[in-house]
């Protein structure tokens, strides 16, 4: 069996025991899977997590099924979309936290009110002028590289399982993901950027009128035991960062099994991959934290 070191519930190297909350909320845009999938009610298999994309999901008419390695994050999820929770801070939210408290701290520029006013914008060509010239200066390229290397703060509050996941330029990365995100989207019309940078609150989530069904499990596990051709779609974000290349193939096996012929698989990663498609394609996600987005058909390239 592969090692998935997600299922340790522990992306922290916190002193103790057992799964924990590892987000509050999700980063990735379901705008993506939405434009992507076959046409609801397709049958589709996503990440449970913070539960935000099986609701945009369910409320997009799809048969959702959510599934996640973590039982602390699953029954948050099942309970966030039943209205018996709010969004909550877990170990994603606790780390990006201290790093927006830094920024504040040390550069004007990123003080919440001057970050407010950016978020309020509505035009990109105004929004990359700002980033360029307020936010992106020296003292952002100086504290993010101190935070965000492999040799950094980041890489030494991550568990071990996760700490190759950090690119070795992940700060000048970051940073160029931020400037395309804002130079192709309205920040009026992008929540994932203002959690990222501001910690605007999320919205209460609520599902669409099916049910959705939540599994305790692991993905490339539960793809190898359902019967072939079981889903139409697939979207396994953040899935690959952390297991090994045993895994990715294990995975990619498993999809191909149990996604039927001409259906979708959509994963993000946080890992680059220039001057690929997957990289090319991150232009149509609003959060700037994937460096590679894949969008596959299955059977052949999409």
């Amino acid at each position: 069996m592969t090692h998935n070191p997600w299922s340790a519930g522990r992306i922290l190297a916190l002193p103790g025991h057992g799964p924990r909350l590892l987000f509050g909320r999700m980063y990735e845009d379901p705008r993506v899977e939405v434009r992507a999938f076959p046409a609801a009610p397709a049958r589709v298999l996503c990440i449970a997590s913070a539960g935000d994309t099986a609701a945009a999901l369910s409320r997009a008419g799809y048969d959702v099924t959510a599934i996640d390695v973590n039982p602390v994050q699953l029954a948050y999820a099942r309970a966030r979309l039943a209205g018996e929770t709010p969004a909550v801070t877990g170990s994603a939210e606790r780390m990006l936290a201290a790093g927006r408290r830094a920024a504040a701290l040390a550069l004007p520029a990123w003080h919440p009110a001057s970050l407010d006013a950016f978020l309020d914008l509505d035009d990109p060509r105004v929004q990359s002028s700002w980033w360029r010239t307020r936010l992106d200066g020296p003292g952002l390229r100086l504290l993010m590289g101190t935070a965000l290397r492999p040799v950094g703060v980041l890489a030494a509050a991550l568990a071990p399982g996760f700490r190759h996941v950090v690119p070795p330029r992940f700060d000048a990365a970051l940073r160029a993901r931020i400037a395309r995100v804002v130079a192709h989207h309205p920040n009026t019309d992008n929540p994932l950027l203002a959690a990222l940078l501001a910690d605007r609150a999320a919205d209460p989530i609520a599902p669409g009128p099916g049910p959705v069904r939540w599994l305790l499990g692991d993905a490339a596990e539960h793809l190898e035991s359902v019967p072939a051709r079981s889903y139409d779609a697939v979207t396994l974000s953040n899935v690959l960062d952390g297991p090994g290349p045993a895994y990715r193939r294990r995975l990619r096996t498993a999809v191909e099994r149990a996604v039927r012929p001409g259906g979708t698989a959509v994963l993000r990663s946080m890992g680059g991959a220039p001057g690929t498609a997957a990289a090319a394609r991150t232009a149509a996600e609003r959060c700037p934290l994937w460096g590679s987005l894949y969008v596959t058909t299955v059977g052949g390239p999409r």
